[in-house]
């Protein structure tokens, strides 16, 4: 047993078990989680709180199959609550069941009028259905009224608004009468960035000062450097690394901070020629080459892009995400693909070699997959720059792409340009091909040039942690 079962394994004997979950998703170990959970429901064979604890932690692995089964044995002990209700959502969405999730999804919010998680659902999945802004707002009432009383509810009404195509400017006017609370100011932050620097500093300030935290700290500092003031900036990411040394979203706002100075400390985090890898994929045992395992992956893939449109809160724009984590698929052309990718990650990790950057002293020799999800850009699609807090490394591997990306860089994926500053461009660009893994740091920005004609673009992504 290793040290860190043994500790959760003490925890839970002493009856702590929510502090034993809490240790294991911490250090993202949910199949110890779910030996707990399983444990709890053979010792509590009538208790619907144990299936529903069952069922939650299945769905996190993305077993959305088992996590149904397990909501509908804690509906059928007579649990009702909303979040059984929002657990049985999710395990039907990732089941590409989505009328069934949105019976499900609506279930939850009847018996909680403004219970913000499924509100946030229900409204992101109708707009993936239908990209109806003025139905995917429905669920939300009127937010702009609640948003005094109900500030997490407001916030996600102004995501959803975002995601949906409104502008920055009716987001602020509906929300600056509240923006007294901490919430809502961080909100109104992020909108005025594009609208006004100076009301956005103004909303940063009361968000950190009303409730401190790196997260706001965080925003603070972005604001800062979209504004070219680096020196507050660099104090403030400096003390978030302090508390959180591998935070992924400090680090990347401190690459923005050092490329403002033009200083050489900016390559030493964004080494590009060293730090991003482009390898082809090896060809998995059972097909006769890469081309003909692809022609199979596609259109396995394709499947499970059931939805109309991006989802609320990803950097995808104008395209389809999978809604279940690819690690759990029982489809063997969709595994094959972890096994075709473990050289090229290897390769990579000991291409690195040894140091002592936020990079290279996190490698211990071996690597463990913590999310996987394929996309899909239409015509036009395409990524707005972005990190990946939870991740050490992240990917792009390329399954099929369109004829335009022969044409420029359309389609290509541009390193080291941050969204919230238009005067710096990608330093660093990688033109895909059909059975390319590009690998990364996670603190890297990124994201993808539009793309014309009439064909899609479909990938899959990954995060890579130590093991």
């Amino acid at each position: 047993m290793t040290d860190l079962a043994a500790r959760a394994k003490a925890l839970a004997d002493a009856g702590q078990i929510a502090e034993a979950v809490a240790l294991l998703k911490a250090e993202q170990r949910l199949d110890l989680v779910l030996e707990l959970r399983e444990a709890a429901v053979a010792a509590r064979p009538a208790s619907a709180v144990a299936e529903h604890n069952l069922a939650a932690i299945l769905g996190d692995l993305g077993r959305g199959a088992d996590a149904e089964a397990a909501a509908r044995r804690a509906l059928g002990k007579g649990g009702d609550a909303p979040e059984t209700w929002l657990v049985l959502a999710r395990a039907l969405l990732a089941q590409n069941r989505h009328e069934e999730a949105e019976d499900a999804y609506r279930h939850a919010v009847r018996r909680r009028p403004g219970y913000v998680d499924g509100v946030r659902e229900l409204s992101q999945l109708i707009w993936m259905r239908t990209e109806d802004r003025t139905a995917t707002l429905a669920p939300f009432g009127d937010a702009r009224v609640q948003g005094a009383e109900t500030p997490p509810l407001a916030a996600a009404w102004a995501q959803a608004m975002e995601y949906a195509g409104a502008p920055p400017e009716e987001i602020l006017q509906a929300l600056r009468p509240a923006a007294g609370d901490p919430n809502i100011a961080a909100v109104c932050a992020h909108a005025a960035m594009s609208v006004d620097l100076d009301e956005a500093l103004m909303h940063a300030r009361t968000s950190q000062t009303v409730r401190p935290g790196l997260a706001s700290m965080l925003k603070l500092a972005e604001i800062h450097l979209a504004r070219h003031e680096v020196e507050p900036a660099l104090s403030l990411i400096e003390t978030v690394l302090t508390a959180v040394q591998e935070d992924q979203n400090a680090l990347s706002l401190k690459a923005v901070a050092f490329r403002l100075l033009d200083s050489p400390r900016a390559h030493e985090l964004y080494a590009y020629d060293a730090m991003v890898g482009a390898y082809l994929i090896d060809t998995p045992e059972g097909w006769p080459s890469l081309e003909a395992y692809l022609v199979d992956l596609a259109p396995a893939l394709r499947r499970l892009h059931a939805l109309q449109t991006h989802p609320v809160g990803q950097s995808l724009r104008h395209g389809t995400q999978t809604t279940a984590p690819l690690t759990a698929s029982d489809d063997p052309v969709i595994r094959a693909f972890f096994r075709a990718v473990d050289r090229p990650i290897r390769h990579y990790i000991a291409a690195l070699g040894h140091g002592n950057d936020p990079l290279r002293r996190r490698i211990t020799g071996d690597y463990r997959i913590a999310g996987a999800w394929s996309v899909q850009l239409r015509p036009g699609g395409f990524h707005a720059s972005h990190v990946h807090p939870e991740g050490w490394l992240s990917s792009a591997c390329y399954i099929d792409l369109p004829d335009a990306i022969a044409e420029g860089r359309q389609g290509w994926i541009g390193f080291g340009a941050p969204p919230f500053l238009p005067d710096l461009r990608p330093e660093y660009f990688q033109k895909p091909e059909p059975g390319m893994l590009v690998l990364f740091p996670s603190y890297m920005w990124h994201g993808t040039q539009p793309f014309a004609g009439e064909q899609p673009r479909l990938t899959i992504a990954f995060d890579v942690v130590p093991a």
